[in-house]
């Protein structure tokens, strides 16, 4: 859950989360959720959440087969815990397009109201079976969208770990944004599908692992849990890509605390120190 965005941004996002509530026939209650810079805006509709998602132009937003929400719906395994839809809308309105699904309202809050930790919530056992359970079945899914794409790699690599790109990067169907704003309990319940697709071999676990570095009991509990994924050579490489795309993010100026933090977690993989002060986009 994000501030509130600027005005403008505010005013013209609740109008079209209004346009869309009227176009379903939907009654929404509470305050909105505000994803980041205002790209998205949610509101409880009885037992359904209506969320709405903005991008910059009418062809942006265009959704494509298999992905997103959507895909996530007809490809993920039913036994994954998720947010299930029950419908969408999409139009334009002059230079913006517009998404609107409607998901199930899941009451249970999630773990953290920001990405990362900053103290032990004190997660049950039978929580984290759930989740490396899902991890599992999910890794199984059918999807041909890459996540995290070679390019990225091939130039995110020396850029921000100092070390060269790996030669061949494993696969397997992920979510592509676990964090702690993204995973209810005590039931888990796995939020936000607009990025799943194929990621690198324990790039999930890495990306959870990466924002819980304040919390060290809990990054040794993923440790422990993803350890057979962690450790292997794939998941190595999976964890990194998750540290680069984090130290990319710290770049732009998000989460400088974890600058730190995710820095010795890159030196203790790779035995390199990765560059201070890199750019916060890549240099081809």
């Amino acid at each position: 859950m994000q501030s509130p965005p600027d005005e403008p941004t505010r005013i013209r996002m609740e109008a079209a989360h209004s346009t869309a509530a009227t176009l379903m026939d939907l009654t929404c209650t509470g305050s909105p959720v505000w994803g980041f810079a205002g790209h998205t805006i949610g509101r409880q509709a009885g037992d359904r959440w209506l969320r709405v998602a903005a991008s910059a132009s009418a062809s942006a937003r265009a959704r494509r087969q298999g992905e997103g929400i959507v895909g996530a719906e007809a490809l993920v395994p039913d036994d994954v815990p998720r947010p299930r839809l029950h419908g969408i809308l999409d139009w334009t309105d002059g230079e913006h397009g517009y998404r609107a699904d409607l998901i199930d309202y899941i009451t249970d809050p999630v773990v953290s109201s920001r990405p990362d930790l900053v103290t032990d919530p004190d997660i049950p056992d039978d929580w984290w079976r759930a989740l490396r359970t899902a991890t599992e079945h999910l890794s199984a899914a059918e999807t041909t969208k890459i996540t995290v794409r070679d390019a990225w790699i091939r130039a995110a690599f020396p850029q921000y770990l100092g070390i060269p790109a790996p030669e061949k990067v494993e696969r397997v169907a992920g979510h592509g944004d676990y964090h702690w704003g993204n995973l209810t309990w005590p039931t888990l319940t796995i939020l936000d599908w607009e990025r799943w697709g194929l990621v690198p071999v324990g790039f999930d676990p890495g990306m959870l692992h990466a924002n819980s570095l304040f919390v060290p009991a809990v990054a040794a509990r993923i440790r422990h849990e993803f350890a057979a994924v962690l450790n292997s050579p794939g998941g190595r490489i999976g964890e990194l890509v998750a540290i680069a795309e984090m130290l990319q993010a710290v770049a732009r100026g998000w989460y400088p605390e974890l600058a730190v933090p995710l820095a010795g977690r890159a030196r203790e993989l790779t035995g390199i120190t990765p560059p201070r002060d890199a750019a916060p986009e890549l240099v081809r």
